[in-house]
């Protein structure tokens, strides 16, 4: 587990309190990409003993979204990111601890310079593959593509201001 990382994931329960409660952990976080356990227990299972959507979807939420975040804390503060869309594949039930993995960290942090220098709209399909490695090994349980939406806060605001005073 990687403490600082799993601690960046706290700082943003702050905002989004469902994640503190879900309790995940941050396994790996590089350029690459990144690696989120979330345990299956009372909180995250559904009435079947599986793992409920919602946990899954916010386990794909942090394992496609962390690489950004954490670019945009460190480096390119200016720059809101939100997802614009999600897609959802179920395969197997998660009946255990859930791995949420994204490669695309590249592609991520190329958008997220881009939409910080541009100050236009960025929108990524990000790839999540949840596993429940105790019991499935690294056979998908659920695949997931996210749009990461990424703008520079503020950019737009002056060309308009421009475009009004002008008028």
């Amino acid at each position: 587990m990687l403490l600082k990382e799993t601690a960046l994931v706290r700082l943003l329960s702050l905002k989004i309190p469902v994640l503190l409660f879900l309790g995940p952990r941050v396994l790996e976080l590089d350029e690459q990409g990144c690696a989120v356990k979330i345990p299956l227990r009372w909180q995250s299972r559904n009435h079947l003993g599986s793992m409920y959507f919602g946990a899954l979807c916010a386990g794909a939420d942090i394992a496609g979204g962390l690489v950004a975040a954490r670019l945009i804390y460190s480096k390119h503060k200016g720059v809101n990111l939100i997802f614009a869309d999600l897609k959802a594949d179920f395969l197997k039930r998660a009946d255990g601890d859930v791995v949420f993995r994204s490669r695309d960290g590249l592609r991520v942090a190329e958008a997220v310079r881009e939409a910080d220098r541009t100050g236009e709209r960025v929108t990524l399909p990000v790839e999540v593959v949840a596993t429940v490695p105790d019991k499935y090994g690294d056979e998908p349980v659920a695949r997931f593509t996210l749009g990461l939406s990424m703008k520079r806060r503020g950019a737009g605001k002056v060309e308009e201001r421009v475009k009004v005073a002008a008028g």
